[in-house]
């Protein structure tokens, strides 16, 4: 295989992380590939990020975001990293199949990291061949779209390449490569990684640029890395509660797939709920649902218990004095990530104002859900539609979506009594619930029926169902059929990290 050509490149790259320590990283250049197409480009974040959509949907731009060419001041790197993989220690992951090609600083002001995934092998591969089939490509450009339009902290979705050679997973596979984009691509497994080692002074160096990149108002408080724990964890509970708010399960919620920026990251075997039940699970890897629905929120405290470890010996010189410092931060997660849940599902159900029995009613309205089988998007969205004054006879919308209809009826009653001690009118309450239920979202039966199109060549199906997701929260009547549930046949019961 040839190595990749230099190019004149219209990225402005600036790379902070290229100039850490060679121990971050491995230098390395994407493995080029023997036929790339462009797929799909994202324009309109393209335009974000100040780079010439034109210009990428080239020969030339193609062949950077195939990685068969180096774009000007592009320094491409693996990352190193650790984590706990399903609770148990892996001393060293790293970019095993993602290459990063640099920085940018968007047309906003932000650093946004350009990673290519499924860019061949690394010195972190192991046993793996650094490639991507174009099943997880297409559900990752699907899915982290889908939720950046819900208004979830996520990465995005630049770009996707075929490229024109197989790939053997059970079966031979298409191959294609992901254009990342990220806050950072800096997790929770980086930090572990140098603190497994004792390197201390990397874990500084480390810390010192997450603080500059993310969080700068840590270092003018009295202790700045007390104050990053504190900035990682008040981002991660906001994150968890907007997951939990739109029944999305991301799967795999190893502390190497945990961003300090507070972005969602790495989306392997996720699913976004049909039938409401907390146990839920869908990574086929997941044997014993670790990272079931109910869990994640304190998998996300155990994550950040982790990180505070490897912050300690920054925290301060008396252990005894960080440790309970680093304590107090991971115990006050849970509170902030349940005031934040609170407010999202109060406000689903068309709530403005906090009142201490809302808790009650939420729970019993998700109890009803799970025992029923109703849908978790479709329920939140059609409440959205009924009448302040209504009963069973105007409420079928939402009573069908239970197995026993009367089963909502009783809570119904209870909704209607505090709506009316809150006294907004429908058009107003109605309004602002549409707002925070998406009528779309990227159902597990949809997302496998664009892959199964895209494997036979067709990428209507892909381009039509990214229409639609950009617009969760919007009525788009010729797209009615999105909203529903799969039919027993389309049922999607297992997902799959790709890798």
């Amino acid at each position: 295989m040839n190595a990749p050509q230099p190019g004149n490149g219209l990225i402005g790259f600036d790379n902070s992380y290229a100039r850490l320590p060679a121990r971050f990283f491995a230098r390395l250049d994407p493995t080029p590939v023997k036929a790339p197409r462009l797929i799909r480009l994202n324009e309109p974040l393209a335009r974000e990020l100040g780079i010439d959509g034109g210009w990428l949907a080239s020969a030339e731009g193609i062949e950077v975001l195939a990685g068969n060419r180096i774009a000007a001041g592009s320094q491409p790197l693996a990352q190193a990293y650790a984590g706990h993989q399903f609770g148990g220690w892996v001393p060293q992951l790293g970019d095993g199949r993602a290459i990063l090609l640099g920085e940018i600083v968007d047309a906003a002001g932000r650093r946004r990291d350009i990673q290519l995934k499924g860019s061949g092998r690394t010195p972190f591969s192991r046993s793996g061949d650094g490639r991507a089939w174009l099943g997880p490509v297409l559900r990752e450009y699907v899915v982290s779209e889908a939720m950046a339009a819900l208004g979830v902290p996520t990465t995005r979705a630049l770009a996707a390449v075929e490229t024109g050679e197989a790939v053997m997973r059970e079966q031979v596979l298409p191959g294609a490569v992901l254009t990342r984009v990220a806050a950072s691509h800096v997790r929770v497994g980086t930090f572990q990684y140098f603190a497994a080692r004792g390197d201390l002074e990397a874990l500084k160096l480390l810390a010192d640029h997450v603080i500059e990149r993310h969080y700068p108002e840590a270092a003018g408080a009295d202790n700045a890395y007390l104050a990053l724990l504190e900035g990682v964890a008040a981002r991660q509970a906001a994150l968890i509660a907007q997951w939990m708010g739109l029944g999305f399960i991301h799967g795999v919620m190893n502390t190497d797939n945990m961003s300090v920026a507070g972005e969602t990251i790495d989306y392997g075997p996720c699913a976004f709920m049909d039938a409401y039940h907390p146990d839920t699970v869908f990574s086929s890897i997941d044997q014993w649902g670790r990272y079931a629905f109910k869990n994640q929120p304190a998998i996300a405290q155990w994550n950040l218990a982790n990180f505070a470890s490897c912050l300690v010996p920054l925290i301060d010189d008396d252990q005894e004095k960080a440790v309970e410092g680093a304590q107090a931060a991971v115990d006050a997660f849970m509170k902030r990530y349940e005031e934040a849940q609170a407010a999202i599902l109060r406000a689903k159900i068309g709530l403005g104002v906090a009142h201490e029995a809302d808790e009650a009613l939420v729970g019993d309205l998700l109890s009803r859900m799970a025992e029923e089988s109703a849908d978790y998007s479709l329920v939140f969205r059609r409440l959205s539609a009924l009448p302040q004054a209504g009963g069973p006879e105007t409420d079928g919308a939402v009573r069908t979506l239970f197995a026993d209809p009367s089963a909502f009826d009783g809570w119904a009653v209870d909704w209607r009594r505090r709506l009316e001690s809150e006294g907004r009118s429908d058009e107003e309450r109605q309004a602002a619930m549409r707002a925070v239920n998406p009528a779309y979202i990227p159902r597990n039966h949809r997302v496998e029926a664009v892959i199964q199109a895209a494997l036979a060549g067709d990428y209507a199906p892909f381009e039509e169902l990214n229409a639609v997701l950009a617009h969760p929260y919007d009525d788009q009547p010729q797209y009615a059929a999105y909203q529903q549930p799969p039919e027993p046949d389309e049922v999607v019961k297992a997902t799959f990290c790709g890798t």
